[in-house]
């Protein structure tokens, strides 16, 4: 791996289960600039009770194999979103209304990572075509 990445907000979620009851479960949620890392609790509890502990197992959400944050509701105090990944998988979430909501961070750091790996791009493709010279190819465009 490289250097460690920058963590921008650190905190609970529930993530709706995939499982036929789709319950909601609580997890640890880290968000990075590469993505979002969920780490489940063992052993049930409050949030941040004695009992409570944290997985050192963890799942990770990567930006560069997610598509987009989508589907706001707000009920009862709580905002609900959707994950969608590049695949098509929806991974369904929900947080406390108060404060900046989880879903707003999450959607502007993905942003914030699409424009990097864009402007990364453009860099690597203009060096690419500056070093090897004009074919003469491209000068009617």
């Amino acid at each position: 791996m490289s250097a460690p990445t920058k963590v921008m907000r650190d905190g609970l979620l529930e993530k709706r289960s995939s499982g036929l009851l789709q319950l909601w479960k609580k997890k640890r949620c880290v968000l990075t600039e590469e993505g979002l890392r969920l780490i489940n609790c063992k052993g049930g509890g409050d949030d941040d009770a004695p009992g409570s502990a944290w997985s050192s197992k963890a799942k990770e959400l990567l930006f560069e194999r997610m598509a987009t944050v989508d589907c706001v509701e707000y009920k009862r105090g709580l905002v609900y979103f959707t994950v969608v990944m590049a695949t098509g998988k929806e991974i369904d979430f929900r947080c406390p209304q108060e404060g900046t909501a989880w879903n707003a961070e999450i959607a502007l750091a993905l942003v914030r990572y699409k424009n990097r790996q864009a402007v990364q791009t453009g860099r690597k493709r203009h060096l690419s075509t500056s070093h090897l010279g004009s074919t003469g190819e491209d000068e009617e465009l």
